[in-house]
Order: structure tokens, then C-alpha cells, then sequence
């Protein structure tokens, strides 16, 4: 088995969207496939739900120990950001696991 370069596992590590099929191509039956393997695969998302979690939170109380270590206002700004910047991500994978799971 060929092994993926660093930065192709990272990518798979943190984004979902290489495990779901694009169902809005094709024909009635390779759309309706697609459906049902996008909802097979919606077992997975509380799991990425849970790494950006894991994220936000770690980022978030980096910057707060900076913050009150007061060190630069460019890095513990830096991690505010990052921090704040988790929330889109983890709304659309929550919307998209709900959507999924409530057409099953």
C-alpha cells in the first residue's frame, strides 16, 4: 500500500470532504448512490467535530496562558484568531451530520 505524503494526512486528519461524493452529478441512480454513501459516511463527522473541538479549546487557553504571561500582543492575538476562526468549521460539520442523520 502507497503511503499519502505528510501534508495529504494532515489534510485527511482535519477536513472531511475527501470521504463524501458529490450527489449532485450524474444520473438519478449515481445521485441516489452518492446519497447513500455521503449518509454511510456521516458516521464520521463527530469524530472531525470532536479534533476541531479539541483544537479550539487548545488554542484558546495558549492564548489566554500568553495573555496572562504577558507576552507579545501578536502571538496570543494570533491564537485568539485561530481559536475563533474553528467556529465555521465545526457549524458546517454539525449542520452537515444533522442533515445527514435526519434523512436517514
Amino acid at each position: 500500500m502507497d503511503t499519502l505524503p505528510l501534508r495529504a494526512l494532515l489534510y485527511r486528519y482535519f477536513f472531511f470532504g475527501w470521504l463524501f461524493r458529490n450527489a449532485d452529478y450524474g444520473n438519478m441512480w449515481e445521485r441516489n448512490a452518492a446519497w447513500i454513501h455521503n449518509k454511510s459516511q456521516s458516521r464520521w463527522l463527530p469524530v472531525y467535530m470532536r479534533r476541531w473541538s479539541v483544537m479550539a479549546v487548545s488554542l484558546f487557553s495558549i492564548a489566554a496562558c500568553c495573555e496572562a504571561w504577558h507576552a507579545h500582543h501578536l502571538v496570543f492575538t494570533a491564537l485568539y484568531v485561530s481559536s475563533a476562526l474553528t467556529v465555521p468549521v465545526l457549524t458546517v460539520c454539525c449542520t452537515a451530520w444533522m442533515l445527514l442523520k435526519a434523512w436517514d
